[in-house]
């Protein structure tokens, strides 16, 4: 969410386009697989949902499936199976409805995002009067899952194989050789729901859905490649909104065409610059910090490990590629910029290893390495391997023309280079496109329909996965709606700013909007004592966090 995300989207080192929590267990997954609803198809409405406990590792949730039709061009035709997750409200007799989630990516599974944690923690903040409920979109999970693999080893050394991104004239060609037989590979397994796999046919199933659950109108929160879905759902169903927020935005017209590089080329500088800065400002308070400032000290470190790669104490070479995917991922998350295991000291640790050759501070860097991956990928558990790679490419492939050859691809790179030295590493991600067949069903626009509701859009200041900017274009292009802004840095703001998430809440239940204009302050400097003490005691569970299943461990 590209080598992207965890939107989001995803990157392959420290990072990942677009994705943000653990996928379903693999108990949780067969009780939902046991739980299932009729479809009617000829008229593309689902019966009542049949809940049942999700089993003993999730105490107090429910799990379901329900038919939706494969191609909704031939509803009476084939099915495909969606899993969902519901804790119910506890405010029964105040109870508005159904609030739905999506995590993200594409690839994330709304599924665990609710079972992780988070589905307690926003029907807390609702006040108990919405069930919350996360489905995992076709394709992703536990809803018929897009496998290009015959196992996780398989996938891994797929990946394995070439490099984070290319950067060295050697590399280019193979890694679009490798990257763009994907496509063909993944749909000679001949899977029905290769085809089938377009946010616009997410975006009809969330409205099964909706109508599954009793809902007249739509009650949303997405996230990331959420808001993709969230901006797809307004203009497909703009009469069926009730509340729809989307936070940490991707401009519509950017990723439907391919050029969501526009705003990939400069964002993560933004934010990286934001966090050099800021490490300056709190000197001693952060580790990176030398009188002769952060930035100068970064510029020598990446240009030392582009020269001379490090060699780490067992053997293995720590390559230029791996050092800027490691600048990414923290920008998805300023809790883990400060501390003896953050961003910081790790990026010190680098800077003492390659600038002045001290051996241990390679040791220590690797062990280092390792815990900061653990604290940006929580654990993933499928029945048969973590799909998130698969799926992303599923979804984003289906939606999105790609050029074809490696000279268009080059042309781009230097665009993006020229961008910043992240550029790149977002661009080459989405090599795996193209030769993979655009969905005939996808949703390119307009993007301009009024909705029977404002639509709440949420932007951060300094978002290095999808950028203020988006957030304000979407703003501009829906016909109604109305931009909260968050001033400080961050991919998503609800649950990291208690300004933006007290407005969200506001408006999930009451549908009452934040002030025309309003910007809530950023949080304190992540390497200040009190920003520290803050994180440290810090129980909202995150979004937006890089995928766990495209790290390079």
């Amino acid at each position: 969410m590209d080598v992207r995300g965890l939107s989001g989207r995803w990157v392959r080192v420290l990072v990942v386009a677009g994705l943000l929590v653990p996928t379903i267990g693999a108990a949780s997954a067969a009780s939902a697989a046991s739980a299932t609803v009729g479809t009617s198809a000829s008229a593309g409405k689902p019966a009542s949902v049949q809940w049942k406990p999700c089993g003993d590792d999730s105490p107090g949730y429910d799990c379901a499936t329900v038919k939706v039709p494969l191609d909704y061009d031939h509803p009476s035709g084939g099915t495909t199976q969606l899993a969902l997750a519901r804790l119910k409200a506890t405010d029964t007799q105040h109870r508005i409805g159904t609030v739905f989630v999506n995590p993200g990516g594409p690839g994330g599974s709304g599924v665990g995002m609710v079972l992780s944690g988070y589905g307690e923690y926003l029907g807390t903040q609702l006040a108990g009067r919405f069930d919350v409920v996360g489905f995992d979109p076709r394709g992703v999970a536990a809803s018929d899952p897009l496998h290009c693999f015959d196992s996780e080893a398989e996938q891994h050394a797929f990946v394995d194989s070439q490099p984070v991104f290319p950067y060295r004239k050697d590399q280019y060609r193979p890694y679009f050789e490798t990257w763009a037989g994907l496509g063909p590979e993944c749909l000679d397994d001949h899977q029905k729901i290769a085809q089938h796999m377009s946010t616009a046919d997410v975006a009809r199933d969330l409205d099964l859905l909706r109508q599954a659950v009793g809902d007249r109108k739509l009650t949303y929160l997405g996230f990331s490649y959420g808001t993709y879905l969230g901006n797809t759902y307004a203009n497909l169903f703009p009469q069926n909104v009730r509340a729809l927020v989307i936070d940490g935005v991707l401009d519509p017209r950017l990723w439907s065409s391919g050029w969501q590089i526009k705003s990939d080329r400069v964002a993560t500088q933004e934010e990286f610059d934001e966090f050099l800065r800021l490490c300056d400002t709190a000197r001693q308070e952060c580790a990176f910090w030398t009188p002769a400032g952060s930035a100068r000290r970064w510029d020598e470190l990446a240009r030392s490990i582009r020269r001379h790669p490090l060699e780490l104490p067992d053997g293995t070479l720590y390559t230029y590629d791996f050092l800027i995917g490691d600048a990414v991922g923290p920008m998805y998350s300023p809790e883990v910029w400060d501390g003896p295991d953050g961003a910081a000291a790790y990026f010190d640790l680098l800077a003492d290893a390659a600038l002045a050759g001290d051996s241990g501070a390679a040791a220590k860097a690797a062990h280092l390495r390792a815990r900061l991956v653990k604290q940006l990928t929580p654990d993933a558990k499928e029945a048969d391997y973590p799909n998130g790679l698969d799926a992303y490419f599923g979804n984003q492939c289906a939606d999105t023309q790609y050029p074809q050859s490696l000279s268009s691809w080059l042309a781009i790179d230097k665009y993006a280079q020229s961008g910043s030295q992240f550029g790149p590493i977002w661009w080459w991600g989405n090599t795996g496109c193209a030769h993979w067949p655009v969905n005939a069903d996808r949703y390119v626009g307009p993007w301009t329909a009024r909705t029977s509701a404002p639509v709440l859009v949420v932007g951060n200041y300094f978002d290095g996965v999808t950028d203020y900017a988006g957030a304000v274009a979407s703003d501009q292009l829906l016909r109604n709606s109305r931009l909260l802004s968050y001033a400080g840095w961050g991919h998503t703001a609800y649950g990291r700013s208690q300004c933006v998430t007290d407005y969200v809440n506001a408006y999930l239940l009451k549908v009452s909007l934040p002030p025309n204009g309003k910007v809530c302050p950023a949080n304190p400097n992540p390497f200040l004592p009190a920003a520290a003490a803050r994180n440290a005691q810090r129980t909202t569970p995150l979004v937006g966090l890089p995928a766990p299943w495209l790290i390079r461990r």
